[in-house]
């Protein structure tokens, strides 16, 4: 098994990331495009991608976030449970719960599998530890279940 490489935030081993082919070049695209007006978010995505395994759409795991999947995650810190659905910055909408991917929360979370526990950096500087619980193919369009 390839060990991590490890990261100067000394967060230790992270979880593994899977990103479907059809998402990646668009993934890359926005995350080089906000290099400029947030170069922190930009590095990280890009770090996430660079790390992550790339798989044909059809073949990424049901139990992965992806772009329009709901995710319910639990902040340790807190043990509040939440969930939410990463979509593409222009479909983001906070009130029905579709989080941006550029997003500090939607950059930690894209790739990861149910069971996943992982440090998150919130907005202002705070360190926390959330866990994916629950993750389900949704219609990001519709929000219902595709099957």
């Amino acid at each position: 098994m390839n060990a991590q490489r490890s990261t100067s935030r000394g967060t230790g081993r992270r979880p593994r990331v899977v990103i479907d082919a059809e998402s990646l070049d668009r993934l890359e695209a926005l995350a080089e495009g906000a290099i400029q007006r947030n170069p922190d978010l930009a590095d990280r995505l890009l770090g996430e991608i660079g790390r992550a395994r790339i798989v044909p759409a059809a073949k990424l795991p049901p139990n992965i976030v992806a772009i329009g999947r709901a995710v319910t995650y639990r902040d340790e810190s807190t043990d509040q449970e939440k969930t939410v659905t990463p979509v593409y910055p222009e479909d983001a909408d906070i009130a029905r719960g579709r989080i941006s991917i550029l997003t500090p929360i939607g950059v930690a979370l894209i790739g990861l599998a149910e069971g996943a526990s992982l440090h998150w950096d919130t907005r202002d500087g705070e360190r926390r530890v959330l866990t994916v619980l629950q993750v389900a193919i949704q219609d990001a369009a519709e929000g219902v279940e595709a099957g």
